[in-house]
């Protein structure tokens, strides 16, 4: 296939996953709620955890970005064996993401409000990884390197502050509303995929 036609298929796929993702789900839990979920960016400017959300939004703006500059690139040819693990990775990392986000329900939160007590969910998907939503985009994401290879350092922006998100700010929230709940959910289920990232490790301060 021609790159730039892969680039337009990424590009194409990035609007629709942030369409129901992102912007579908914002809206949905405004509807049930009366709040959009968002909890923004957290800690002090150059901390461990503002760091997290910084590079969340640098990774979101360079997976808009790859695809375009792809298209202004002489064009070549994609592997269909590439074209073809692109689509898998994003259909079920796109799965992952919306069914994860449904079985949090009202819990669902970009971010974290130190003030809020929301749900522990275990069950579902939940039962296999802690953080599914955020499995899915790594999936989906990766999908978009196979697509547009520029889109590496924006998926490596995603996984680094997707860990920074999880450890420095998450994980103490959940851990300090939800106790030995909290702990022993963790001590049985892997952070992002089943039997890898058990347990709680001593993070990074925020």
């Amino acid at each position: 296939m021609n790159t730039d036609i892969a680039a337009s298929v990424a590009f194409g796929a990035l609007v629709l996953y942030a369409l129901v993702a992102i912007v579908g789900r914002s809206l949905l839990h405004r509807r049930r709620t009366g709040s959009t979920g968002w909890r923004g960016v957290h800690g002090r400017p150059g901390s461990a955890s503002w760091w997290g959300g910084v590079l969340l939004g640098l990774s979101c703006a360079g997976f808009v970005v790859a695809p375009l500059l792809a298209m202004s690139i002489a064009p070549g040819s994609l592997s269909p064996l590439l074209l073809g693990a692109g689509a898998l990775l994003f259909a079920v990392g796109s799965a992952i993401t919306v069914v994860a986000q449904a079985q949090m329900g009202d819990a669902w939160r970009i971010g974290v409000d130190a003030g809020e007590r929301t749900t522990l969910r275990t069950s579902g998907l939940f039962a296999w990884s802690r953080n599914p939503v955020f499995s899915g985009m790594i999936l989906a994401g990766l999908a978009m390197v196979a697509w547009v290879p520029l889109a590496l350092p924006a998926w490596i922006a995603l996984v680094v502050g997707i860990e920074l998100q999880v450890r420095v700010v998450e994980e103490p929230y959940l851990l300090r509303v939800h106790g030995a709940s909290y702990r022993d959910y963790a001590r049985r289920t892997g952070r992002f995929s089943p039997g890898v990232g058990q347990g709680l490790g001593q993070g990074l301060r925020g």
